[in-house]
C-alpha cells in the first residue's frame, strides 16, 4: 500500500479572527479542519447563531465545583460517573465516593433535559440525560448545559456528533498536557440557523433514541433482577467470605493442591470467590463453565498481526476495548479487506449477540453485539464469545453482565507488565443454569429484545445525523 504524502496544512488568519479568540495565535486554535468547518457554517443559506451567548440557543453551561473524594469499594455507597462513562449505551457508575466526603452533590446531579460534554481529556464526547443517568452525581469535568427552547437539545447534540460540530468544539482547546474547555468556549462556536420545524424534527429523532436506549436498559435490569431472584443472590456487597485461618497470626487460608487449578498468585485464591461460586451452586439446577458446548461454540481471542489501515470504503470497522461499550462507536480505523481477509473471517468479524468481554486495560467489561455492527472486527483486547445458539445468547451475557461474573472474571488476571485474561480463562468462568427453563428463557427474550432496541435507537439516531448533515451541506 502507497501512502499518501502529507503536504503541509496551511491558512491566513486577519486580525479580527485572532482579537476575536482572545488574542490567540497557537496553531491549535485555529486547525485547519475547524478553519473549514467554520466557512461551512457561516455560508448556510439562513445564517448562524452562536451556541451561547446573545441570540444563541444555550441558557447555561457550567461545570462542578472540584472537591477531594473519598473513594469506597461498596455499591451501596454514592455511585460516581466520569466523563468517559457518558457515551456508555447502559451507562454505569466507574466508582462509589463515601458520603461522608465533603461535597455539594445535588450540584454534581445531572438532570433531564441536559446536555453532558466532556471537556478534558478526550473533548467531545456527548450525550443526553437519559432516565439511566437523571439525578446522578458526576466529576467536575463535564460541562452541563441547559437551553433555552426544548428542541434544541437534540438539534445541538446531533451538530456536535457531526465531524464539523466536533471539529469546531475541539478548536477550542488549551493546555500544554491535557486539553481542556470550559463553558465560555461555548460562546466562540457557530452553530447553522435552521428553521424551528428542521430543529424539532431532529431533536424528536434523537429523543426517540434515547427513549429506546432507557426502554432497552430497563429490560435488562429487570432481567437481571430475575436472575437474582431465582438464584436467591444478595447484593455483592453482603457476600461474606469463609475466615482467614483463625489458627495464624497472619490473614491467611489453607488450600489443598487440587483446588490451585495451577494457580500460585495470592489474588486467584480469596475467600470471596469461593463464596461467590459456593453462592451460585446453592440455588442452581446445574453449573456449566462458559465454554461446554451447550451454552457457546466457540471463544475466541484473536492472535496479536500487524494491522493494514485503508480508507473506510475499502476496509472493515474496527473496534477496540474503548468502543465495544458504546451505542455507535466513533470508529477512526478500519482494517484492509483484502489484506486481512482470512483473519477478519477467522478470528476477528463479530455479528449480532455474540458477546464481548475486554481482556486487558480494564478488564471485564461486557456487551453484546448490535446488529449494525455486523461483520465489524474486533481487536486482541477482546475476547468474543459465539452463543452455542439464539436461546442462550440473552441469557449468558445477563450473567455475564452482573457483578458475580465481573469478580469471577477479574480473578482470573495474571500478568506482570499488562494485566490481562485469556479466553482459556474465560472460558472456565461458571454459568448457573436456572431450575425453572421458562424463568430462564424469558430473561433470554428480554435482553435479545433490549438488543434490538439499541439497534432501533441507532437507526433513530443515524436518521437525525442524517438531517443535520444535510443542514450543513445546503
Amino acid at each position: 500500500m502507497v501512502s499518501k504524502v502529507k503536504y503541509p496544512q496551511w491558512f491566513s488568519l486577519s486580525l479580527s479572527q485572532a482579537k476575536g479568540m482572545e488574542h490567540r495565535i497557537d496553531a491549535s486554535a485555529y486547525n485547519a479542519d475547524a478553519m473549514a468547518a467554520l466557512t461551512k457554517v457561516k455560508s448556510y443559506k439562513l445564517g448562524s447563531l452562536p451556541l451561547w451567548g446573545e441570540n444563541g440557543l444555550v441558557k447555561d453551561a457550567f461545570v462542578g465545583s472540584r472537591f477531594k473524594r473519598i473513594y469506597t469499594t461498596n455499591e451501596s455507597d454514592i455511585p460516581f460517573f466520569l466523563p468517559s462513562d457518558i457515551e456508555n449505551v447502559f451507562p454505569k457508575a466507574s466508582k462509589f465516593i463515601s458520603d461522608q466526603t465533603k461535597a455539594d452533590f445535588e450540584a454534581l446531579k445531572v438532570h433531564r433535559e441536559m446536555l453532558l460534554i466532556s471537556c478534558s481529556g478526550t473533548i467531545g464526547k456527548s450525550s443526553l440525560v437519559g432516565a439511566a443517568l437523571d439525578g446522578q452525581v458526576f466529576s467536575h469535568d463535564l460541562l452541563r448545559v441547559s437551553f433555552n427552547a426544548p428542541y434544541d437539545l437534540g438539534y445541538v447534540y446531533a451538530f456536535l456528533n457531526t465531524d464539523i460540530g466536533l471539529a469546531l468544539l475541539r478548536s477550542n482547546n488549551y493546555g500544554a498536557v491535557i486539553d481542556h474547555i470550559e463553558p465560555e468556549h461555548l460562546m466562540n462556536i457557530p452553530i447553522p440557523n435552521a428553521p424551528i420545524e428542521m430543529r424539532q424534527q431532529i431533536h424528536d429523532l434523537i429523543k426517540v433514541s434515547y427513549d429506546l436506549r432507557d426502554q432497552s436498559n430497563e429490560l435488562i435490569d429487570r432481567s437481571q433482577r430475575v436472575l437474582y431472584r431465582e438464584l436467591d443472590l444478595p447484593p455483592i456487597s453482603e457476600i461474606k467470605p469463609r475466615l482467614y485461618d483463625a489458627n495464624n497470626k497472619l490473614r491467611c487460608i489453607s488450600l489443598t493442591a487440587s483446588r490451585l487449578d495451577g494457580r500460585l498468585d495470592v489474588s486467584y485464591h480469596v475467600p470471596e470467590i469461593e463464596a461467590i461460586i459456593d453462592a451460585l451452586y446453592k440455588n442452581s439446577d446445574s453449573v456449566f463453565p462458559l465454554g461446554n458446548p451447550r451454552l457457546s461454540k466457540k471463544i475466541v481471542l484473536a492472535g496479536v498481526f500487524k494491522r493494514t489501515y485503508v480508507a473506510p470504503s475499502a476496509g472493515v470497522p474496527f473496534l477496540g476495548g474503548r468502543d465495544m461499550m458504546c451505542l455507535t462507536p466513533k470508529v477512526n480505523k478500519y482494517l484492509s479487506k483484502s489484506v486481512h481477509k482470512k483473519r477478519i473471517e477467522k478470528e476477528l468479524a463479530v455479528f449480532e449477540n455474540y458477546i464481548l468481554i475486554s481482556d486487558r486495560g480494564t478488564i471485564g467489561k461486557v456487551a453484546i453485539v448490535p446488529k449494525h455492527w455486523n461483520g465489524w472486527a474486533v481487536s486482541q483486547n477482546i475476547i468474543k464469545v459465539i452463543p452455542s445458539d439464539s436461546s442462550i445468547a440473552g441469557y449468558l451475557y445477563a450473567f455475564l453482565s452482573t457483578s458475580y461474573a465481573h469478580k469471577l472474571l477479574l480473578r482470573a488476571t495474571y500478568g506482570a507488565v499488562v494485566d490481562m485474561i485469556d479466553d482459556n480463562n474465560v472460558a472456565s468462568i461458571p454459568i448457573p443454569i436456572l431450575k425453572d427453563e421458562s424463568i430462564m428463557q424469558q430473561i433470554n427474550n428480554d435482553v435479545l429484545k433490549a438488543n434490538d432496541l439499541r439497534y432501533q435507537a441507532y437507526l433513530k439516531e443515524q436518521e437525525a445525523l442524517s438531517l443535520m448533515t444535510s443542514i450543513l451541506e445546503s
